[in-house]
Order: structure tokens, then sequence, then C-alpha cells
């Protein structure tokens, strides 16, 4: 590909999806929507999913992002219902949507069928996670979708890998089938388990700052590459290696943080951005290559697969929520209640995207005998409507369906009283350290510098409690607000005198890029406090 046509993709999806910030309607889906309507512009230029870019390539970053924006401590304690999701669903919907597609489209082989079904099997771990943030769904459903795509790819890909097999005709079996998936998950378990402690020991020592923001870009092609080198699976090496990293972070050096989070946040923005533009780029491609099937009659078989997709994952939902409560004492001890509401939304998620169209694409053109393979044109097609009518119709429906429901969001309130408890915990410890400090001698201070260490103690106290109390009349802002605007406006004026003082030839640049760094440290401290 031509890099003027990739690096105008690039920075139209980056607009779009800065847009979307100002409007209602999720990234994602102005995206698509977006790329849809591209595909179709004369001019626009052919972006073929290409799967040997976006599995190795593009997966390992995002699915990397997702399990460090995760909590392995609310995974494990939801590891029933993320398994029976990512590993139980994927399999039973391979199964049920391939064997109802088998019924739906005449002459279309079992084998071919059940390769279908393997594809748009796995809900996507980008769209669910945007959706399901921004929506302020409660914290254990959160959890599970996101426990469930960062897994479930991993569990399609070995099932596509067995169907594929069968539907070319180089021979499996079912024991063949079970070899290949417990190698594909164990293997990619024990090399992320191989990986991360000498990884994280890395990150500890590095110093130099610019080795560390390579390493960190690294890591994920690092374990993506190694687990499948050996026949494993890369989706579970990474997500093992950043649910460690992400669960030890306090351990890495402050300045790494800073500098991990805002390349991250870059790399993500860009990523998703292109990511769900080149979904509705494809469609121009799929439907140009369809051969032998018409356009209408594939719109009935699509909208059949789709429901057929949506069925399905309420019929595997809602008993995998329910049974297991009434026939465990322990489950139902161990687990909070639930009613029927929350697996609505669960099986309501189940949006698919680009890794569904990467797994398709990477069907060969040919079986092992040299013949074409049967219906390729065709399951491009309804991976494509699949992952579409998922995206658009589940989720721009979704909001509304939480707001019919009622379901109640992240308690805030609550939230931030937690967080001001721990912060007054942390600061009594801070402070009994700070007495024990000053009593050696070779620590003491001036009174004026001892004062301004409490002083920068209480605020850090105080802070967190002013959100909950009452608020100014005049401008609506809490105490803590007001310091924060005070604090921003008074480092503009210094920043005014500094670059004042650079343009008088008073100090150099370097001298100015020193005083405004300094500046910009305290202006992000104080940014990251308002936006927490």
């Amino acid at each position: 590909m031509e890099a003027l046509p990739l690096v105008g993709l690039i920075a139209v999806s980056a607009a779009v999806a800065g847009a979307a910030r100002r409007t209602p309607v999720p990234a994602p889906l102005l995206l698509v929507v977006a790329g849809l309507a591209a595909s179709y512009v004369p001019g626009v230029p052919d972006f073929h999913l290409d799967p040997h870019i976006v599995l190795p390539l593009v997966l390992p970053p995002l699915l990397h992002l997702a399990a460090l924006d995760s909590s392995y401590l609310d995974l494990r304690a939801n590891i029933r219902p993320v398994a029976l999701l990512s590993v139980g669903y994927v399999l039973f919907a391979t199964v049920a949507v391939g064997c109802l597609a088998y019924l739906l489209v005449p002459d279309l082989p079992l084998a071919t069928a059940l390769v279908l079904g393997a594809v748009i099997a796995p809900p996507d771990a980008v769209a669910a996670t945007a959706i399901a943030r921004r929506l302020g769904l409660p914290g254990r459903i959160t959890t599970i979708l996101q426990g469930e795509s960062l897994v479930n790819d991993a569990t399609a890909i070995t099932a596509f890998k067995v169907a594929l097999a069968a539907a070319i005709g180089a021979g499996t079996s079912w024991g063949d089938g079970l070899a290949e998936f417990a190698l594909a998950s164990v293997g990619g378990v024990g090399v992320g388990l191989a990986l991360m402690v000498p990884i994280h020991w890395l990150r500890k020592h590095l110093k130099e700052a610019l080795l560390q923001n390579i390493l960190s870009l690294l890591i994920p092609f690092i374990a993506y590459a190694a687990a499948e080198q050996v026949h494993a699976s890369g989706v579970l090496a990474v997500v093992v290696v950043a649910l460690y990293l992400g669960h030890h972070s306090y351990q890495v050096d402050f300045a790494t943080r800073l500098q991990e989070e805002a390349v991250w946040k870059m790399v993500a923005f860009v990523l998703e951005s292109t990511v769900f533009a080149l979904i509705g780029l494809q469609l121009a491609i799929v439907v140009g290559e369809l051969g032998d099937y018409g356009v209408g009659e594939s719109l009935w078989y699509a909208a059949g697969v789709f429901i057929a997709v949506v069925v399905v994952r309420f019929v595997w939902v809602y008993p995998a929520t329910f049974l297991p409560r009434m026939l465990s004492r322990r489950i139902r001890e161990r687990e909070p209640e639930t009613n029927w509401t929350a697996p609505l939304i669960v099986g309501w998620a189940g949006m698919r995207g680009v890794v569904s169209l990467a797994i398709a694409f990477s069907i060969p053109l040919t079986t092992s005998s040299g013949e074409d393979f049967p219906a390729r044109n065709l399951v491009l097609f309804l991976t494509f409507t699949t992952v579409i009518g998922t995206l658009v119709v589940q989720g721009l429906t979704l909001p509304s369906l939480i707001r019919a429901l009622k379901i109640p969001g992240r308690d805030v309130q609550a939230e931030t009283l937690a967080e001001a408890q721990a912060q007054s915990q942390a600061s009594a410890a801070a402070e009994r350290r700070l007495e024990e400090l000053l009593a050696d001698e070779g620590n003491r201070l001036p009174e004026p510098l001892e004062q301004r260490l409490r002083t920068v103690l209480e605020r850090r106290r105080n802070s967190v409690w002013e959100r909950l109390g009452s608020v100014n009349e005049t401008t609506g802002e809490s105490a803590d607000d007001t310091y924060r605007r005070l604090a921003r406006e008074m480092i503009a004026a210094e920043r005014d005198v500094f670059v004042d003082l650079r343009n008088r030839r008073v100090i150099d640049d370097e001298m100015l890029r020193k005083l405004l760094r300094r500046l910009d440290l305290e202006e992000a401290a104080a940014y990251r406090e308002e936006t927490a």
C-alpha cells in the first residue's frame, strides 16, 4: 500500500473519532458508518483488510491495552462467568450458528458453515469496552464483558483452525481438535507466565526514558510472536503478560507510568479509529466479490445469520447465568444476586468487530485438492454484514435499552467516599513517616520547608473530601475545583513570563524548555486529579 492513502486513512479516521466525542454516538459506530459511506466515494482507494497485518500487528497492542486497563482481581472474582462466555459461548456459537447457517443456505457445506460460525463467534474487545465505559455500566457487567473479549479471540481462532482443516480437506478429528485447543490455551498461558516476570524486571530496572517506551511498545508483539512460534495462542500470551504488568504497575518508576500512559493512549486512539473505519471500507470489496451469489439473495441469508447470532447468544447467556446459581449453593453465596436485566445487557452487548473480518479474509482461496474454497465469497459477505449489523443495531440501541431498564450505573458518590477514606489512611501513614524522618538530625529542614511538606500532605488529604462537600453558589464549583482552576491560572501566568524572558533573550531556549517542563508536570498532575 502506498504511504499517502494510509496517512490519509489514519488522519480522517482520527478526525471522525475526535468528532464523535462531541456527539452521543459512540466513536466505533460513527467510524463504521463513515467507512461505509466512503467505500463508494469515487477516488477513495481500496483498503483490503489483510489478516497478516491485523492479527499479528493490530490485535496484540489493542488486547495489551485492554488487559492493562482491566483489573486482575475483578477478573479473578468473576472467572466463572468470564470463562463461560469466552470459552463456552464461543464454542457453542460456532456449532449453533454454523448448523443454522447450514440449514439456511442451500448447498452450503457443513464444514464451511462451521468455519463461518467460528469466524463470527467472538464479540469484539474494543467495541464492547468502548461502549460499556461510555455508558457507565455497573462494574461487574463491565468486568465480565471485558474479560470475555480478552480471551474469546483465542478460542475462536483455535475453533476456526479446526473447522478450516476439515473444510479444506486437510483431515482432522475431534481428538486432533481437542489437542490443538489444549496446546493453544495451555501453551499461550505458559508463554505468558514465562515472559511476564522477566519483562516486569526489565521495566523496573531500565532508567532510560527512550528505552522504556520502546520496550513498552514491543511487549505485546514479543508475547504474541513468542507464543505463535510454538503454535500456542498469542492472544492468551499477550493478555497474561498485560494483566501481570497492570497489576504490578505500582512497582514501576512514576515517570515510566506517565510516559507509557501518554504513548498508549495515542497508539490506542490511532489503531481503534483506523480499525473501525477499515471495517466500513470493506463494503465495496466484499460486495464486488460475491460472485455467483446475488446481492438480494445474500442479504436474505445475512438477515438470517444476524438473527441467529443474536438469538444464540441469549440462548447461552441466560442458562449460563442462572443454572449454576440454581445448582450450586457455593456460587449463590460467593457471587452477588442478579436478575433478568443483567444477562439481557450482556446478551445484547455482543458486538462483533475487526477480528472476525480478519479471520474471514484469511480463508484460503482453494482447498487442498486445488478446487475453489466452497462459498468463500458468501462467508466473507455474511461475516461483514454480521459485524456491521451488530455494531449498528446493537451498538445504537444499547444505550436506550439500558435507560429503559433503569440499570443503575456507577455510584459516583460512593466511589468518591471510598477514595477519600483511602486517601485519609494513606495521608495518616505519610504523616507518621514524615515525623519519623524529621526526628532524624540528618533530615532537619528549615521551618518553612517543613511546613510546606505538611501543607502538601494536608492538601492531598482534604482534596477528595472537598468534592463531597458543598459547591460555590456563584460558579457551581467545589473548593477543590476552584483550587485547581486558580492553580492553572497561576501556572499560565508563570508560563507567559518565561516566554517573554526568552523572547527578550534574557534566557535561552534550553532554559525555557527546562522551566516549561517543570510547569507542565505540575499542570499535568492537576489535570489528572481533575479527570480521575
